[in-house]
């Protein structure tokens, strides 16, 4: 006697696998998922590093303030790492290195602030592009809006 398979049966086993037809749609799905998430992705980790160099760049605005009670304005970043004041005496440095940018860059510090409308000293970042504009471009400083015209 001869075994015949049902009609079901059979059609169930040619179903156990994908097509390649669903494997590319849902390739193609998750491609286009991809698409819109990464980007979003590297634009908040620009924003968080922005937003830390605009901390550090606080952080040493208020260390500046700090110094200058005793000794004025420093002169440059350095003076700040002294471990003795102007009339020879050890004291403990208000830094103890320049610090730098959320990209791994020194920050810029300019005494005379000749970028902007005020008196506070110039403080800078080199930004994103890593490439001193002295305080312009994509570069970002503490002096905002206050820009000499």
């Amino acid at each position: 006697m001869k075994r015949t398979t049902p009609v079901r049966a059979q059609n169930r086993r040619r179903r156990l696998g994908f097509t390649l037809l669903e494997l590319l749609i849902v390739l193609a799905i998750i491609g286009v998922i991809a698409a819109m998430v990464v980007p979003r992705l590297f634009g908040t980790l620009d924003k968080s590093k922005i937003n830390a160099t605009k901390t550090s760049i606080d952080a040493l605005e208020r260390t500046i303030d700090l110094y200058r009670v005793d000794n004025g304005y420093p002169t440059a970043i350095s003076d700040l790492m002294q471990t003795v004041d102007k009339d020879g005496r050890e004291i403990d440095p208000f830094l103890d290195k320049i610090p730098r940018d959320a990209w791994g860059n020194d920050l810029h510090y300019e005494a005379k602030n000749s970028k902007a409308k005020t008196t506070r000293p110039a403080i800078w970042s080199s930004g994103p592009d890593g490439q001193d504009d002295n305080g312009g471009n994509d570069d970002i400083n503490n002096w905002g809006d206050l820009v000499q015209q």
